[in-house]
């Protein structure tokens, strides 16, 4: 699911092409994608768009007349912006927005449809869109700790729940952890006070710097189909199952669940301990390595 910075990379690159013009024609090829009945979708025919914003992980034209377009990617969901008039990519294609300037395309990968589309009027009725997590690069240090010590959960479910921040997920809540030095599975209510103010360091440079680099990368050109991805060579955590830590050189570990990994070093996250795997280690049982000392010693 594209998060914080890449959101922020599509919102940059979109602003270039379509503050200032107007909606031309709104095509829609898949009408699950669209979940909202007033106004009616024809309505942002006509009118200029205003500002792009992001709302968590959500992309937001704002239109004249206190119209907005609220689209939620979900986890396949992506942008592909095209010549005007070009035809949209076959059966991934769910809708087009016609600018002078341009098409920009909706697609899903899959043949699940979990992105939405959404218009809305007036200011009240953008903000039920939002979850009300507290933005993560613009909060105080005292108000993210509150935040995160409202409840007591583990550190990857804090977050990555969007009632408490805004914007993050599977891929970057395991980078900020990384750079955190702590464990995704230590209670946030047992935090110390100097564990809160690193991890809050932490997100706002690792969000920061990622978002930089992606805004810089795509400044000539629109990111195209492979390039907003949860698995990104520069990572340091996720998605590196395996692979040498960047800063020991221990291997990194996962703890799998449904759809989702969490990926951490034990060397530098947990103190040597190997965190149980839900499956494998109840497959194993008392064959399940405890330290990374034993894991290694089985690895060979």
């Amino acid at each position: 699911m594209p998060e914080l910075p890449d959101i922020e990379a599509y919102c940059h690159a979109l602003r270039k092409r379509v503050i200032d013009q107007p909606v031309q024609r709104l095509g829609v090829i898949s009408p699950f994608l669209v979940r909202s009945v007033t106004p009616p979708i024809e309505s942002v025919e006509g009118r200029r768009v205003g500002q792009v914003h992001r709302l968590g992980k959500r992309i937001v034209l704002s239109l004249d007349g206190e119209l907005h377009v609220v689209l939620h990617l979900m986890i396949a969901g992506r942008l592909r912006w095209l010549d005007k008039g070009a035809n949209p990519p076959g059966r991934i294609s769910l809708a087009h927005f016609d600018f002078p300037t341009g098409r920009l395309v909706i697609t899903e990968a899959g043949t699940k449809r979990r992105a939405s589309l959404h218009v809305v009027e007036g200011s009240t009725s953008l903000t039920a869109h939002n979850p009300g997590g507290i933005e993560p690069l613009t909060s105080e240090a005292r108000m993210f700790a509150e935040v995160i010590r409202r409840e007591n959960h583990t550190l990857k479910r804090a977050l990555t729940d969007p009632r408490l921040l805004a914007g993050i997920g599977n891929a970057y809540s395991d980078e900020i952890l990384h750079a955190a030095s702590l464990s995704p599975v230590q209670l946030t209510q047992r935090l110390t006070d100097e564990e809160i103010a690193r991890l809050h360091a932490c997100t706002v440079q690792v969000l920061t710097n990622w978002m930089e680099k992606l805004k810089s990368e795509f400044c000539d050109r629109f990111p195209g189909a492979g390039d907003v991805t949860a698995f990104r060579p520069d990572f340091a955590a996720h998605g590196r199952f395996g692979q040498p830590c960047p800063v020991c050189g221990t291997k990194i570990q996962r703890i799998r669940y449904a759809e989702n990994e969490t990926n951490y070093c034990p060397r530098c996250q947990t103190g040597g301990r190997v965190l149980a795997d839900r499956s494998l280690s109840r497959l194993l049982k008392n064959d399940w390595p405890r330290s990374i000392e034993a894991f290694e010693e089985k690895q060979g």
